[in-house]
């Protein structure tokens, strides 16, 4: 059955999640308050890059599913299910701020007109479903309404990877629900139905369990990428190949093939704040967080390892060196540069004098909006892969987009003066890269030079 749902939040999360349940058939109001981006939906223009959300985006809005709003009282009062999907930054304590999360809640409150379930879908600390459920009450106590409404508060968190949001959210790996309510979950399950259809896995549990899965689940996944950037280092020291223990780790199915790369360390709108809230979180419940704590301070050094093996191949001095860059987004397939590696190495290497030229097949716009080093006078950007190469002394690998699996090699050594290639990703193979004459410097991996 096609139900009536509202979504407050068109960011990443609260976008896939309109556009893909419109496309399963419902039919989707998304409110923001941000009156540019909703007039830039309602154009079908996405403001985000996502792959196939554009295209996804343009057919819900044409077969009249989905809709775009900053009149958030219609959007109450229309739908039935109203999904909380707005942004949960992290406080200066590193605990998520529920500010937008409980604003939302009061307006929920506030116009109330029936029976709603309201959804979290922001990823939000354990308890909050609970504070949601507060700011709702004590908004209809405020209002003029005499009538005391009915509702139910559900936690469903999101599980989508950037630059394969569209895809996770059609073809789930698993569904959560927390709710004790039975009316709740008779209106979920028909909700999902399509996905259980297709066999897709619901699983139900109490809701304060479906708010810690999540932060669980990336905690998870933070701590594989930590640990194969702490073993990287290990197999430096001996002269190992990160890349053959990834492999000889990955064949065990107790352990599995997926997070186990090393790289420049883990960024974006999810792992890093989430890490932090759920240390946070457990403090509140007084719980030394050891493990988490540890997988920070891996992360955070790991950009200083890569920048340092730039450093001491130019004995500690950069100064007027140019370095092309490939590579922006805090990974391949998103434009999002949030917590972006590349925004700390290319900080360290513009205030040791150094000279940047960049390129990123999407990322640019967002890149130079930040104030720094996106406006650095010495960071320039190039709309060609092979642009940044013009009169670069290296260059830096710091993203793992796909067109830069494969390179023209001979074009990178005939344009470089130094001839060397830093790839913080391990994107390339060492032999191909020295048999091209080209210096190859990557992580966990031997240096490798010409013969």
């Amino acid at each position: 059955m096609s139900e009536r749902i509202a979504i407050f939040g068109t960011g990443y999360v609260g976008l896939v999640t309109g556009v893909c349940l419109a496309r399963v058939g419902n039919t989707v109001t998304c409110v923001d308050i941000d009156e540019d981006k909703i007039k830039l939906l309602q154009e079908g223009k996405c403001p985000i890059y996502e792959p196939m959300l554009q295209e996804y985006l343009e057919e819900m809005i044409e077969l009249g599913r989905l809709s775009f709003t900053t009149e958030a009282q219609e959007a109450v009062w229309i739908n039935d299910i109203i999904m909380i999907a707005v942004g949960t930054p992290p406080d200066e304590d590193g605990s998520a701020d529920l500010q937008y999360v409980l604003e939302v809640a009061t307006t929920i409150g506030k116009y109330i007109n029936g029976y709603k379930v309201v959804v979290t879908k922001s990823t939000v600390p354990p308890l909050t479903g609970d504070k949601v459920e507060s700011a709702i009450h004590s908004a209809m106590k405020k209002s003029s309404k005499q009538t005391v409404y009915e509702f139910d508060v559900v936690s469903n968190p999101e599980f989508l990877k950037e630059g394969n949001a569209v895809n996770d959210f059609l073809k789930p790996d698993r569904i959560v629900i927390g709710t004790d309510s039975v009316r709740a979950r008779e209106i979920m399950e028909s909700l999902y139905r399509p996905f259980m259809r297709q066999g897709y896995k619901v699983i139900f549990m109490d809701r304060i369990s479906a708010e810690l899965t999540k932060y669980a689940a990336n905690g998870m996944l933070a701590s594989r990428i930590s640990f194969m950037n702490e073993i990287a280092k290990i197999a430096e020291g001996y002269g190992a190949d990160i890349e053959q223990i990834r492999q000889g780790i990955g064949s065990d199915t107790r352990i599995g093939k997926q997070f186990l790369y090393t790289g420049p360390g883990y960024g974006g709108s999810c792992f890093p704040k989430d890490v932090s809230a759920l240390a946070r979180a457990s403090r509140e419940v007084h719980i030394d967080p050891v493990l988490l704590d540890a997988v920070e301070a891996v992360n955070k050094q790991q950009r200083h390892f890569f920048f340092q093996k730039v450093m001491q191949y130019y004995n500690l001095d950069v100064k007027d060196k140019q370095f092309a860059v490939w590579g922006l987004s805090f990974k391949a397939d998103t434009d999002d540069v949030r917590e972006s590696p590349a925004i700390v190495i290319l900080e360290l290497l513009l205030d040791c004098g150094a000279k940047i030229s960049a390129y990123d097949p999407e990322a640019r716009e967002n890149f130079s909006s930040q104030t720094y080093p996106g406006k650095h006078e010495n960071m320039s950007y190039n709309d060609n892969q092979y642009g940044v190469l013009s009169d670069a002394d290296a260059l830096i690998i710091l993203t793992e987009w796909p067109r830069f699996r494969a390179p023209d090699l001979m074009r990178i050594r005939d344009e470089l003066t130094d001839v060397v290639i830093f790839d913080a990703r391990n994107l390339l193979e060492p032999t191909d890269v020295a048999a091209q004459g080209i210096k190859y410097i990557s992580i966990g991996r031997k240096d490798t030079f010409p013969q």
